[in-house]
């Protein structure tokens, strides 16, 4: 009976071991990607200049991401000007495309590749839902963006 108490400690020992080398091996991009995900599903994600502008007036956005492609400039200016006077820590995103593709914004084959994408310049998260090591990560990261 005691062996087999030893050998559950030793089983969640290793399990915490292993989670701890994946949020190590885990970029920031697909933290923000699980991050987005799971806010799409807890309905906490915002996505166009209006909703987004919406939830930054407001005060209830917590992360936001913009693209660095987005070719208005008044755009940008709106989105970090709201970021700013909000308290709402910004992270810029390569592509639009990229963004559109991990807000939802695309239609996927049955293979689970997207196909048709919509450029998405703008995104918000109003609600992380899980606390998952995805959500770790890019929290670390913005407060590393933060003191630079």
């Amino acid at each position: 009976m005691a062996d087999e108490e030893e050998t559950n400690e030793v089983e969640m020992t290793t399990e915490e071991e292993t989670e701890g080398v994946v949020t190590a091996e885990m970029t920031v991009v697909d933290a923000l990607k699980e991050v987005l995900k799971k806010s799409l599903i807890h309905d906490g994600l915002r996505r166009g200049l209006h909703e987004c502008a919406k939830a930054l007036d407001r005060r209830a956005a917590r992360l936001c991401c913009l693209a660095k492609d987005c070719d208005n400039d008044e755009y940008l200016r709106l989105v970090k000007a709201l970021c700013s006077e909000s308290g709402v820590h910004l992270i810029m995103v390569d592509e639009g495309k990229e963004l559109g593709e991990w807000c939802g914004l695309a239609k996927l084959n049955p293979d689970g590749t997207p196909r048709k994408v919509v450029r998405c310049s703008c995104a918000v998260v109003t609600d992380f839902g899980e606390d998952t090591p995805a959500l770790n990560v890019v929290l670390n990261f913005v407060k590393s963006q933060q003191e630079e």
